[in-house]
């Protein structure tokens, strides 16, 4: 599967159109946002509307700039986003999840008793080709390395090490973007503001 994701564009219409370039040369399977595509829900409408009308399921979470109620009327208003906050989309044999703010704690309890409802879907589907999709960058990589400490969630690493997926996008942290890293066999992207295919 072939997927387009970017975070944190902070609504940079130049990195809009690179989106949207790099998403009608390559044609992803998904689209993928891991939250503050907006600086306070500014343009937030008009943003979102420009991946929607691609027509490829565009999967979104908030960031620390929106928050989830944002996100929910948008996956009202346009017909190819999905709200991916504490929630699932199954695509082909392709299981993604999401969870959206934060970035800013290390231990994520919230987090940690929706990771138990992820697990009882991961169960129930059977599905074992999974994606997860977090704001926060885990703890402990290349992703969450800033001014010489580890500033990730230790609970999203804990979920990955325990469901490992083939996959994790996270974003929050700008000076890290681009970067990559594993934790266990799981590839692990903060795929910045001018976005990343990846194909898994």
């Amino acid at each position: 599967m072939k997927v387009l994701a970017f975070t944190d564009l902070h609504g940079d219409l130049n990195a809009l159109k690179e989106i949207i370039k790099k998403a009608k040369k390559q044609n992803p399977e998904v689209i993928i946002c891991a939250g503050d595509i907006s600086i306070f829900g500014d343009n937030f409408a008009y943003f979102v509307n420009e991946i929607n009308e691609l027509n490829t399921p565009f999967l979104l979470i908030h960031g620390n700039h929106e928050d989830d109620a944002l996100i929910k009327s948008s996956e009202r208003m346009f017909e190819n986003v999905k709200d991916l906050h504490k929630a699932h989309f199954v695509k082909n044999d392709y299981l993604f999840f999401g969870f959206g703010g934060g970035g800013f704690s290390l231990v994520d309890k919230e987090f940690e008793q929706i990771a138990t409802k992820f697990k009882k879907i991961i169960f129930k589907l059977k599905i074992k080709k999974i994606v997860l999709v977090t704001h926060a960058p885990p703890y402990k990589t290349r992703v969450d390395a800033i001014h010489g400490e580890h500033a990730g969630n230790k609970s999203i690493r804990n979920f990955i090490l325990d469901v490992k997926p083939i996959l994790a996008v996270c974003g929050h942290l700008h000076e890290n973007e681009g970067k990559e890293d594993k934790i266990g066999k799981t590839r692990v992207i903060n795929p910045g503001f001018s976005g990343k295919i990846l194909v898994i």
